[in-house]
């Protein structure tokens, strides 16, 4: 009788993490996900990037279930092409956070990711995306980011490291949203109490799996509520302090198949 897999649910995170620097997953990773399905666990995306910009790369692995989308703010059936469950950022609110946060620090510069699955990254007048493969459309002014319902809003400042503007941010905005920091040049406003650990929780119990039997892999302090949900959360070697002083474990860098290195170890046999 074969073994039981050391966990049901492996949960990647996908920039810095499952994802190299060229937004490609390498062989090595693919056969180590493709090795965790043969042995009867499910591989579960737990990303902030939105639902449709999450599709081509689900499309590419080959992953026909849920994946968890905008920083926990959205379940997304892939193999429906549809919403399982999402929560929308109230537009009035976000504005007032953003004028918080200015009275603050000055001027920033937002984009929003819309809510839906065919939603749109919208970015205004002097907001550069972090990742330059992700699609965006610009507007001509601030006011045109709120024409329809969104999931978050994205903040850069020209000068303040993410670190600052967060941590700034998260004072500034109380209870309005939940602050979030996921990747170089990324400070997020999302709903308030929304998180990857909210959205992995919900989805976890659609699949009918607890907790425990949950392993995470995370670079960024975005991923700490997941770690603290799951039975084991492992950190990647290119991971922000934050993140590693919370980790069960730390794997090597993104760049040098660090989560194979894991998966290889705790699911042996074929």
């Amino acid at each position: 009788m074969a073994a039981s897999p050391a966990y049901s649910l492996i949960a990647t995170d996908l920039d810095g993490t499952l994802l190299r620097g060229d937004d490609t997953v390498s062989d090595r990773s693919r056969a180590a996900l493709a090795r965790v399905a043969r042995a009867g666990a499910r591989h579960l995306v737990v990303t902030g990037r939105p639902a449709p910009r999450v599709r081509p790369l689900l499309d590419d692995l080959g992953c026909t279930g849920l994946a968890v989308c905008g920083q926990g703010a959205q379940v997304y059936d892939a193999g429906a092409d549809r919403m399982v469950w999402s929560v929308r950022l109230d537009r009035e609110l976000a504005e007032t956070a953003l004028g918080k946060i200015e009275a603050e620090v000055g001027q920033v510069y937002a984009a929003v990711d819309q809510d839906g699955v065919d939603g749109l990254t919208l970015i205004e007048p002097g907001y550069r995306m972090p990742h330059p493969t992700l699609p965006a459309q610009r507007v001509a002014h601030r006011e045109d980011l709120w024409a329809e319902p969104i999931s978050k809003v994205l903040l850069r400042h020209p000068d303040l490291s993410d670190d600052e503007l967060a941590a700034i941010a998260r004072s500034a905005v109380g209870s309005l949203a939940t602050v979030t920091m996921s990747g170089p040049g990324t400070v997020e406003l999302q709903p308030e109490g929304v998180t990857k650990a909210t959205g992995l929780a919900l989805a976890a119990d659609l699949l009918g799996i607890g907790a425990g039997q949950a392993l995470a892999f995370g670079d960024m302090p975005n991923d700490i509520p997941m770690f603290a949900w799951v039975g084991h959360g492992v950190a990647m070697a290119n991971a922000h302090s934050e993140l590693k002083a919370v980790a069960d474990e730390i794997t090597k860098s993104n760049e040098d198949d660090g989560i194979a290195v894991v998966l290889e170890r705790l699911f042996p046999f074929e």
